[in-house]
């Protein structure tokens, strides 16, 4: 049976990691520490690490882990990412902890952007997505363009509904917030954010979230539902085509 943790790192930073009793895999260690105390609590050989993308706060504590690690760093092949790495892109298949890992191109937050979809048996699927979707929101347009992210968003939303979503930051309420002016008659939408609010207030996670989960409450993903059309074209959204809508809205969120 395959766990899944997420290790909380510097003030909203998910680290996540898969384990079977023995071997381990962790997804964009940005801290090392926060993964050496992690894996020697459970007595875990570290056999990979996944990478997304090439910000710091995802990959600051791969060197730091080189002399546990017991097998490949995978990262983007098109992002500069510390070396030696395995460069993985879109459409590849890999095997880690024994367990089926899809590679999928997802750019817009950064230009080379990449998830992975493990599929652990009898489990439900796992999406490591980084900084691309957020619960309630996507990442920021560092480095891509709304075209890319909106291509990538679909993408993962076409995911089957009960996979799991694995986001590298804990930003849920904000983003609901924000999703509650962009689509304030979707009662989904406000259920949810009640649930995420009494999670925090226990001071757990509020991931992961489901891709069922967000088709029903991310503003991103409702690009083409009419009150959140219509809520980007009062920000002066160029267009109500899906990808115009999402531009507004992400220029909206950053000035909010």
């Amino acid at each position: 049976m395959t766990e899944l943790l997420s290790l909380p790192a510097f003030s909203d930073n998910y680290i996540w990691m898969m384990h079977n009793g023995r071997d381990a895999l962790v997804v964009d260690p940005g801290d090392a520490d926060v993964v050496r105390q992690a894996l020697l609590q459970r007595n875990l050989s570290l056999k990979a690490i996944l990478v997304t993308h090439h910000h710091p706060d995802h990959t600051g504590g791969v060197q730091a882990l080189r002399d546990l690690l017991q097998g490949p760093v995978y990262a983007p092949v098109r992002e500069d990412t510390p070396l030696p790495r395995e460069p993985v892109s879109g459409g590849q298949h890999l095997a880690v902890l024994g367990l089926p890992v899809q590679v999928i191109d997802v750019p817009g937050h950064t230009a080379g952007h990449i998830a992975y979809l493990v599929e652990p048996p009898e489990q439900a699927p796992i999406l490591f997505c980084g900084d691309t979707l957020f619960s309630g929101g996507c990442g920021r347009l560092f480095e891509g363009t709304p075209a890319q992210m909106h291509a990538s968003l679909s993408a993962l939303a076409e995911l089957p509904g009960h996979t799991r979503v694995c986001c590298a930051h804990e930003y849920t309420l904000s983003n609901l917030r924000f999703a509650r002016t962009v689509e304030p008659g979707n009662a989904d939408l406000a259920s949810y954010q009640d649930r995420c609010i009494e999670l925090r207030a226990q001071g757990a996670p509020t991931l992961p979230s489901s891709i069922d989960t967000e088709r029903m409450i991310n503003p991103f993903l409702r690009c083409h539902v009419p009150e959140v059309r219509d809520s980007a074209l009062e920000q002066g959204a160029a267009g109500d085509d899906p990808v115009a809508v999402l531009a507004a809205l992400r220029e909206w969120k950053n000035r909010s």
